[in-house]
């Protein structure tokens, strides 16, 4: 296997382990905090032995960069808090599909923030987007009081304000993660994701993340650590325009997980809602990389 398919399988595994997590929402039965605060909590604790090992802990220290990049780490706490609650209130497809659109968010705020021309492609996916969201909303149950109607718009909500901070924390990362390497940021915004957590979360429900050790340790070494040094590992064989689409089959892999592990199975409405949302992102991929190649 050479170089290219070997960082292609890589990849893949990566991305898989990252669409596990989601179903975390459903296997820990407690709040959305006390699972982030165990995540980040192995998480950051494994990434700062790497870096050690490495003897690159000094990435983490650069004068007037640590202390903000610790703060970005509150971004990233809520953003996973408000991603495990979208999954808890509707489903594991609900919540990665809506989490999915965040591109769209990406899209909105670049050239506020940037300066950068707004693209009518990126206008266009962003439509894409939004269209595949509202084939997700469940129409037919408007004014009905169920607890399936509730929940699925509940988890909508959830799920969109969480790609909303992902986005902006990607764009705060943009030229953050030049100066101090993505090891070192990914591990102080999970130390500052471990402080706003140990803060916000009540000190009384500390026993019950002790019930759940084993699960945190797979949530935050397989699913955090693992498929981060997978994702990083890939990129230096593969072009920006494959990970990317690569990338995008996170909520696929996230539903199929949870139709074999947990027995959810979307409906036929969250599925063609999915493929409008997925596809949309994946044109838009295409033709904005064959642009850039132009």
């Amino acid at each position: 296997m050479n170089d290219s398919r070997q960082a292609l399988f890589t990849l893949h595994i990566a991305i898989l382990l990252f669409g596990l997590s989601g179903l975390f929402g459903k296997l820990l039965p407690i709040d959305p905090g006390w699972i982030v605060l165990g995540r980040t909590l192995v998480g950051s604790t494994v990434l700062l032995l790497l870096l050690a090992c490495k003897g690159k802990v000094r990435q983490m220290l650069v004068p007037g960069q640590w202390p903000i990049n610790m703060a970005l780490g509150s971004i990233l706490a809520i953003h996973w808090m408000t991603f495990f609650q979208a999954i808890q209130v509707s489903s594991v497809a609900v919540g990665l599909l809506a989490f999915s659109s965040f591109p769209v968010f990406v899209t909105l705020l670049e050239p506020l923030l940037f300066k950068e021309r707004l693209r009518w492609l990126d206008v266009l996916t962003a439509a894409g987007v939004v269209a595949g969201l509202v084939i997700v909303f469940p129409f037919s149950s408007v004014g009905s009081s169920s607890t399936f109607f509730e929940g699925k718009v509940e988890g909508l909500a959830w799920g969109i304000f969480s790609a909303l901070l992902f986005a902006i924390l990607s764009l705060a990362n943009r030229s953050r993660i030049q100066k101090t390497g993505a090891m070192a940021l990914t591990c102080l915004q999970n130390m500052g994701a471990v402080i706003t957590t140990a803060l916000i979360m009540p000190k009384s429900g500390v026993s019950v993340m002790l019930n759940y050790w084993p699960e945190f340790l797979i949530l935050g070494f397989l699913c955090t650590t693992v498929p981060l040094m997978l994702f990083l590992s890939s990129l230096r064989y593969l072009k920006a325009q494959l990970v990317s689409l690569v990338t995008c089959l996170e909520p696929v892999y996230g539903i199929v997980l949870a139709a074999l592990l947990l027995s959810e199975i979307p409906s036929l409405r969250t599925l063609a809602g999915g493929v409008v949302i997925l596809g949309a992102i994946t044109v838009g991929s295409l033709f904005k990389e064959k642009r850039q190649t132009i």
